[in-house]
């Protein structure tokens, strides 16, 4: 393996003193020899990478690919809150640019709609089923692998860049959450292309590459607001104090940067803004129906202090930091919720950060080996920071944005000291990585005692093993020293392949998701009972409305498929869903998940269905998206994802119905009261109106009222 540490450019000068004299200019991946047709660049890569380097990364995203495609439909419509959401953009172009809830326009999704858009495009294609709405998430992790690959492979070695994919692609929220429907994963996607991005602009000094470092974390804005913006101080520190060009103009660049960044994130926030309220729908999730009040308050400050407007109270905390989201503290990833779903190589990359800025801490202060640990292990440890210290709304699966930083430090850190190993220090250092890999994957396996018992001691002894081995590196025949690495490298990656291999195994659905097998990630938090937790979707709002979503549960839009959410205990209602719904009446859905419905009520809401603009409103957005997906037809979510936000007011809901654009109200749904779930809310007004005037009809175990048939009096 050849590590290429900082290679003579025009800026720079050549290489810094006591670095490979042999370092080539870095090209990039797939570039291959001029002249050659496209089809033999791509397969042969690099002209001075060896013959299997290519076909290795190929494969690489190949079985990524597969791995993310297997038995994709077993999740059904996965999170059918944004599953709704894509089937309106579908239909309604409107709907598509807001990112509505129905093609009726009532309400949106709490979020910008950018991760709505691409599966949105793929439905209208392709139809609305299971591959539709999650191939285009599939792609996106594939996509993920390839981009670390190359922001690691431009500096370092072949091996680390494929070792830093095969840690992104066998990470278990990486697997989890690109084969799932929310936001994560074009988030997780775009990040990696900024950090990318940014490498490439200090390599050079060109100011195109900041530039579209800003559009990406512009659009990744657009996919989940402010947590796009964790990443941006050491991005820019970095480029501001080690980018080859004097200081005026990297601060020009910065501005540039800035712009471009404003304008590809901006653009949507403005029309939104400027966009007759009257004629868009309410932006939910918002108490006074403004985007850049849901940007600010809910979706940014709140949760990081836990005020948040419309929600169960965030943080919260009590004694020892524990709160309603779980225990805050500098060892959160590293707890019984959050261990094993990211932490499996985070102590050894913490070890291979620290290494990496040891050994070039002399460099040049433009050295771009030493600019890439800083930028993808700068990233690393800010977003770790705010996870770990964040007192409001936290689900397990965010952390997939750790994943692409944690693969790349991994795998730059392996190859450097790997191309080191002779000096001592650095074999030590690697040994004591795998050390690190090999114990803390002992501990977590060990949580989950009855799960693959073998499978723990295996790793430990593998890793001890390995670690002695490498401590030799230096003075080892070649192939021995390879056999060392090897063996730690399997013994790494044993815990979360096989964690990888178990969430691939099952579907997964409702709005808290958790990978790996069952207990292997249990909430603990005040107020909770076993492996219960207040959640919601990553919209959460509001109090316990419903049930936790549970294993073995039908998916939504899927009959007969199993899929798997967090455990129900410790959450009123929760366990499996049936048409009688969870925490609702008859039909409705929970808080988190949707129900059941059966072939008797969706003939009911179609029939006459084109004569309504709604076929039937329901409090909450599970509940809603249920019915809309098994009908096709628009179903008006009544105050968002639980029925807190005030939208629509009584007086518009009657309007509504006096007009003949509803045609059912569905018994039962989220909270549907103010916060905490009081009985003072405009959902709970609109039920109260809706239950003394209007006839009810039972179909099965649910019950709706039909809207254009008052009782008599």
């Amino acid at each position: 393996m050849t590590t290429q540490y900082d290679p003579p450019t025009a800026q720079q000068g050549g290489p810094a003193a006591g670095w490979p004299p042999h370092a080539a200019t870095p090209r990039a991946p797939g570039a291959g020899e001029p002249g050659q047709p496209f089809a033999r660049r791509l397969w042969r890569g690099r002209a001075e990478d060896p013959r299997w380097v290519r076909p290795a990364f190929l494969g690489l995203l190949t079985a990524t690919l597969l791995l993310y495609l297997y038995d994709l439909s077993a999740s059904g419509y996965a999170n059918s809150f944004y599953s709704a959401a894509v089937q309106a953009g579908s239909t309604s172009w409107k709907a598509f640019f807001f990112g509505s809830l129905d093609a009726g326009n009532a309400i949106t999704v709490d979020k910008p709609p950018a991760s709505l858009w691409p599966m949105g495009l793929s439905v209208r294609v392709f139809g609305l089923h299971s591959w539709a709405i999650l191939a285009p998430e599939v792609l996106m992790g594939v996509a993920a692998v390839a981009v670390v690959y190359a922001g690691v492979r431009r500096r370092f070695s072949p091996a680390a860049g494929l070792i830093a994919g095969a840690v992104l692609a066998l990470t278990p929220v990486a697997a989890l959450m690109f084969r799932f429907n929310n936001p994560d994963a074009m988030l997780a996607l775009l990040m990696s292309v900024a950090c990318y991005l940014v490498v490439r602009a200090v390599e050079d000094g060109r100011t195109k590459w900041l530039v579209w470092a800003g559009v990406a974390i512009g659009f990744a804005f657009l996919a989940k607001t402010l947590q796009a913006f964790l990443i941006l101080p050491p991005l820019a520190l970095v480029y501001a104090v080690c980018a080859p060009v004097p200081l005026k103009k990297r601060l020009g660049q910065l501005a540039a940067a800035t712009l471009a960044l404003v304008v590809s994130g901006g653009w949507w926030v403005a029309v939104v803004e400027l966009w007759p309220a009257s004629s868009r729908p309410y932006v939910g999730g918002s108490q006074n129906n403004s985007f850049l009040e849901l940007t600010f308050g809910y979706n940014g400050l709140g949760r990081l202090n836990g005020d948040e407007t419309g929600s169960v109270g965030g943080g919260g905390r009590g004694g020892g930091g524990t709160g309603m989201w779980g225990e805050t503290g500098w060892d959160r990833m590293f707890n019984s919720e959050i261990g094993g779903q990211i932490s499996w190589l985070l102590p050894s990359a913490l070890i291979l950060l620290a290494a990496g800025l040891v050994a070039t801490r002399r460099l040049r202060r433009t050295s771009v080996t030493r600019a890439s640990f800083l930028v993808w292990g700068g990233s690393l440890l800010t977003t770790m920071a705010v996870f770990s210290y964040m007192a409001g709304i936290f689900h397990q699966y965010y952390t997939v944005a750790l994943a692409p930083y944690l693969a790349a430090v991994t795998g730059m850190g392996a190859g450097l000291l790997w191309e080191r190993r002779r000096e001592p220090w650095a074999s030590v250092t690697l040994a004591a990585s795998v050390v690190a890999a090999a114990a803390w994957g002992y501990v977590l396996l060990h949580r989950t005692s009855g799960y693959l018992p073998w499978l723990r001691w295996l790793v430990l002894i593998g890793g001890l093993a390995a670690a002695f081995g490498l401590v030799f590196a230096g003075r080892l025949p070649r192939r021995l020293a390879l056999g060392a690495a090897a063996v730690g490298l399997v013994a790494a990656l044993a815990g979360p392949t096989a964690y990888t291999l178990s969430t691939l195994a099952e579907g997964h659905t409702g709005s808290i998701v958790t990978a790996g097998p069952a207990g292997a990630s249990v909430m603990g938090g005040r107020g909770r009972g076993p492996g219960g937790a207040p959640g919601g979707g990553d919209g959460m709002r509001g109090g316990f409305g419903g049930g936790m979503p549970g294993r073995n549960q039908p998916p939504q839009g899927g009959p007969g498929q199993q899929g798997r959410g967090q455990p129900g205990n410790g959450f009123p209602g929760g366990g499996r869903t049936g048409e009688g719904g969870m925490g609702g009446a008859g039909g409705a859905g929970g808080l988190l998940n949707g129900a059941n419905v059966s072939s008797a009520a969706k003939a009911l809401l179609e029939e006459n269905a084109s004569r309504y603009t709604w076929v039937a409103a329901s409090v909450g957005s599970q509940n809603s998206a249920s019915y809309q997906l098994a009908t096709g037809d628009p179903v008006m979510a009544i105050g968002g994802f639980n029925g807190t936000d005030p939208s629509p007011t009584l007086a518009e809901f009657e309007k509504y119905v006096a007009q003949g654009r509803i045609h059912y109200f569905i018994d039962g749904g989220g909270m549907g009261g103010g916060r905490g779930g009081g009985s003072s809310g405009t959902a709970s007004r609109i039920s109260s109106w809706v239950q003394s005037t209007f006839k009810k009809v039972t179909v099965g175990s649910a019950t709706f009222y039909d809207l254009t048939r008052r009782v008599s009096g």
